[in-house]
């Protein structure tokens, strides 16, 4: 049963306290105004009671402390509070970076999540999802730790220059965490170059291909295609996917004409790149 109390005038002129307290009973209660009487509450009942703060009545309010006064002159009776939910979502780290199409990026992406208290809020789920150029975020969904954090690792896609993922906590808007991916831009013979070799022998040195875009960056995960122009002799394997420092290695055996042999290289619309060596008999 409910039982609404409120505080006289003359005991907190001119302030006036005003709070609910709900007590649960194994009695009978009887509701009064005023300070609780005997009648009212006795160490006769074993009463569990618990306390909701509401909004002031009246213009000044007792200060809180004054209202645990009253409280503790009832056994058993404790104070409750709402509990928070989610009320914004922020990123702490990770927004706007750089890096090459197909990378992890360098920084992972953390965001905060606070209350309605305005404190950070532990225990709240996270989700990521990618909204442009692919890729992927590890984990997809993250729980808030004791600072109401939430880190993921994103990796971006290969095809696409502006990235982004969203975030979403329960109750919230989704937020926005973008990056910029550097596209490839050139094909560039590492090593093995104009070498010469035996008719039907291969080179001695293996051919490297570096795929890179702007700032000479190296760019992992493209396939990089191989073909014989001139000559019978052939490139193993034909195509092969650079690798985290954007290279693409494959051995070159020449053909069983003596002279010159050319073969060509290229990778999505970057060149053919044409690669020379010489048999000698």
């Amino acid at each position: 049963m409910a039982c609404t109390i409120y505080d006289t005038r003359e005991m907190f002129a001119p302030l006036i306290l005003r709070r609910i307290f709900a007590f649960r009973m194994m009695g009978r209660l009887t509701p009064r105004f005023g300070v609780p009487t005997p009648e009212g509450v006795n160490s006769s009942l074993s009463a569990v009671a618990t306390m909701r703060i509401v909004r002031p009545l009246v213009k000044f309010i007792v200060p809180s402390a004054l209202a645990l006064l009253v409280l503790a002159g009832f056994p058993g009776c404790k104070s409750v509070e709402e509990p928070a939910t989610p009320a914004s979502l922020s990123v702490v780290q990770g927004n706007m970076q750089t890096a090459a199409v197909g990378t992890l990026l360098p920084t992972p992406v953390v965001l905060r999540v606070r209350g309605t208290d305005g404190l950070p809020l532990a225990k709240v789920p996270i989700s990521f999802s990618v909204t442009a150029g692919g890729g992927a975020v590890d984990p997809a969904t993250a729980v808030s730790d004791a600072n109401g954090e939430v880190k993921a690792k994103w990796s971006l896609g290969p095809l696409q220059i502006q990235q982004s993922i969203a975030a979403l906590a329960p109750g919230l808007e989704p937020i926005s965490v973008l990056a910029t991916g550097i596209m490839p831009a050139d094909l560039v013979v590492a090593q093995g170059n104009n070498q010469t070799a035996k008719p039907s022998a291969a080179l001695p040195v293996q051919l490297v291909i570096r795929v890179t875009g702007g700032s000479n960056i190296p760019i992992p995960g493209v396939t990089v295609a191989f073909s014989i122009t001139g000559g019978t002799g052939s490139i193993t394997p034909a195509s092969v996917v650079t690798n985290a420092v954007g290279e693409a290695t494959v051995r070159w055996t020449l053909g069983a004409q003596a002279g010159s042999q050319q073969a060509q290289v290229s990778a999505l619309n970057l060149g053919p790149v044409i690669i020379s060596a010489t048999a000698i008999p």
